[in-house]
């Protein structure tokens, strides 16, 4: 599937895979020091400095490590979904830099590869996740956030059926995500981060009509608006407790689609996850890819090198994938 931008219309994949991701981070601690809504306490919990340390580690641009830190947490807390939710996010990172199309920032499921070593270990984690989340549901412990939690890992599974072109796995994980999610967020209307995947939900499900006509019929997936995503998509950039890096991360991505085609906006937003985490090249590649679409063809060839540069001689699957997309993108400037 090509670029959105080449006027192709794109699989349900695009319509739900792409809301997974904001919600998957809402598993972990927020980064920074967050706004939150007046009388929201932040959660706290004993894995929760490690899975904070973890997710500064991923969105820096380092799954691997990131892996390491959340095997930890699986060890020393098993009964916790957590850190197997973390993992499996930080696994389906690992799977997409490694296996996608990096470049376009409003594009997210176009694939070089079908398959990964990864995919095997990434349905195990999201099994445990599930089924640790459910059974605190069913004790009665932290009933909200652990439905939350169950939520964003059917959020999970659909993003990765989204990257495998199974549109009706990925609607059927969608739909229970979005139930989830909603009803976490009914017994606990604190809970700001489930705003992120409903927002993206929203908005994915309400722009890509034809696609969704058929869903709707075929296995009663629920409407969307695009007014309202955006809206819940802001408010857990804002005021999320743990999701607001991830949920400024689809803001830009759907500032940049051609339903919006609000290219400023989405450069801000990627230029300010890379001034927050500059460790993470790919902050940079997409940034360069709207200085290109705004006419900055200079700009964008200047960030491409740049990313070409930071990651040359870099042993790891990750800079090396990132290496070739910038490579990719500096090709592409030479031939326009």
């Amino acid at each position: 599937m090509g670029s959105l931008l080449a006027g192709e219309i794109p699989g349900v994949k695009a319509a739900l895979a792409v809301f997974s991701l904001a919600a998957a981070i809402a598993g972990a601690p927020s980064l920074g020091n967050a706004s939150t809504p007046s009388g929201q306490k932040p959660f706290e919990c004993e894995e929760c400095p490690a899975a904070r340390q973890g997710l500064e580690t991923l969105m820096n641009g380092d799954p691997d490590e990131a892996i390491t830190i959340f095997h930890a947490i699986e060890v020393k807390f098993p009964d916790s979904p957590l850190g197997y939710l973390l993992d499996a996010d930080a696994t389906w990172w690992k799977i997409y830099l490694t296996t996608a199309k990096l470049v376009d920032p409003d594009v997210f499921d176009v694939l070089i590869s079908s398959s990964s070593p990864y995919d095997s270990h990434f349905h195990d984690l999201i099994d445990v996740a599930i089924r640790k989340a459910r059974a605190k549901v069913r004790a009665h412990q932290d009933e909200a956030r652990n439905e939350l939690f169950e939520g964003l890992a059917y959020a999970l599974r659909a993003r990765f059926y989204g990257l495998r072109d199974s549109d009706f796995s990925t609607a059927r994980a969608g739909k229970k995500m979005r139930a989830l999610l909603l009803s976490a967020k009914e017994a606990d209307p604190s809970l700001v981060d489930a705003d992120a995947g409903l927002g993206l939900y929203n908005y994915f499900v309400d722009t890509l009509p034809t696609i969704i006509k058929m869903l709707k019929f075929l296995i009663g997936l629920p409407p969307g608006s695009r007014e309202r995503g955006l809206s819940q998509l802001q408010n857990a950039a804002t005021h999320g407790e743990w999701v607001r890096a991830e949920a400024k991360f689809y803001l830009a991505k759907d500032y940049s689609r051609p339903s919006e085609m609000e290219y400023a906006k989405s450069l801000q937003l990627f230029q300010e996850l890379a001034q927050g985490y500059p460790r993470n090249l790919l902050w940079k590649l997409l940034a360069g890819t709207l200085q290109v679409r705004l006419g900055h063809a200079q700009l964008g060839e200047t960030a491409y090198r740049e990313v070409l540069n930071e990651s040359a001689g870099e042993a790891g699957e990750v800079p090396q994938a990132l290496h070739r997309a910038a490579q990719e993108a500096l090709n592409g400037l030479k031939g326009k």
